[in-house]
């Protein structure tokens, strides 16, 4: 995962001192272009990297800074972390993260371990198109890594309202951007693209003993996706597909027990009609046959569209 990564090109420069991206890529076993990349992201994010040409060049950290990582400043230390927790590397990459944690010096410490705690990247498809980050992120990341109450202006379905809220932590799915925060009435979720004001209240925000980010989006994912997806799609899918449409559907794809007699797997798919669900998998083509007469149906009727067009004639020379 890439806070692997970069906790791991980070530790590389700092036992090394210089490193090409070349020397990166036969370490971790990664191509030089994303090795370079990785390395840029260090430096983007505030770490003091820098590149020298020439013999003898290659990447470096400021001043030789060592694995107590006195040369970050306390802002850089912040960027670095914001960006190391937006993933979920798995135990290994929150592993690094706490030791790199522990090398931070103290001042900056809990300001950092905010920061790695203030961000989240779900990175499983709801199928919306992503959008340009809104106006109201930048505010309320500092408000989340600073633990400081907000006003907020919403617009919501029933109309504007104004609330003091507690910013928890931030997630980003599908591109849209989402806060958790507590409110007098609970835990609530807002869509930042409808965030119209956010103004700090100098208070400092209240957070909830053992709050943890991943879990809590867990428990509003599950809430979402049970009012978005009320129709389930029965599905035979050939083995060799599975692995794929685990990625693509994630929390929307139910495994069945047994087996057809030819091997393929039963699954469901949850989703708002068996139409829709059709198209979107249609790419899959004939690894997958759907029960439902509505979802064949559709597909006959997109097959016979696709046939009219491409299926007779030569193509456009």
């Amino acid at each position: 995962m890439r806070a692997d990564r970069l906790i791991a090109v980070l530790l590389l420069l700092q036992r090394r001192g210089t490193v090409t991206a070349g020397q990166v890529a036969a370490e971790l076993e990664i191509s030089p272009r994303t090795a370079r990349r990785d390395l840029e992201a260090l430096a983007l994010a505030g770490v003091p990297v820098y590149s020298s040409a020439g013999r003898g060049g290659g990447w470096s950290l400021v001043g030789g800074a060592r694995t107590d990582l006195t040369g970050l400043t306390a802002g850089e230390a912040q960027a670095l972390f914001v960006g190391l927790g937006t993933g979920d590397g798995g135990p290994a990459a929150r592993a690094g993260i706490r030791k790199l944690l522990a090398a931070l010096p103290a001042r900056w410490r809990a300001d950092a371990e905010r920061a790695a705690d203030a961000v989240l990247v779900d990175t499983a498809s709801w199928g919306a198109r992503p959008r340009a980050d809104p106006p109201s992120l930048a505010p309320l990341l500092r408000a989340v890594v600073d633990g400081e109450q907000v006003e907020l202006d919403h617009r919501g379905r029933t109309g504007a309202t104004t609330r003091v809220v507690d910013p928890l932590g931030l997630v980003s799915k599908d591109g849209t951007w989402y806060l958790l925060a507590g409110t007098p009435a609970g835990e609530r979720t807002f869509r930042l693209d409808r965030v119209t004001g956010v103004r700090p209240t100098g208070a400092p925000a209240a957070r909830p003993e053992g709050f943890d980010l991943r879990r809590a989006w867990a428990v509003r994912r599950g809430e979402f996706e049970q009012q978005r997806h009320v129709e389930r799609t029965r599905v035979l899918v050939d083995p060799r597909v599975l692995p794929r449409l685990r990625r693509v559907l994630a929390h929307r794809l139910v495994e069945e027990d047994g087996s057809a007699p030819d091997g393929r797997v039963p699954v469901v798919v949850l989703g708002p009609v068996a139409e829709l669900v059709a198209l979107e998998l249609a790419g899959f083509g004939t690894a997958l046959e759907f029960a439902d007469p509505a979802a064949r149906a559709q597909l006959r009727r997109l097959a016979d569209d696709l046939h009219s067009r491409y299926g007779s004639g030569p193509g456009p020379g």
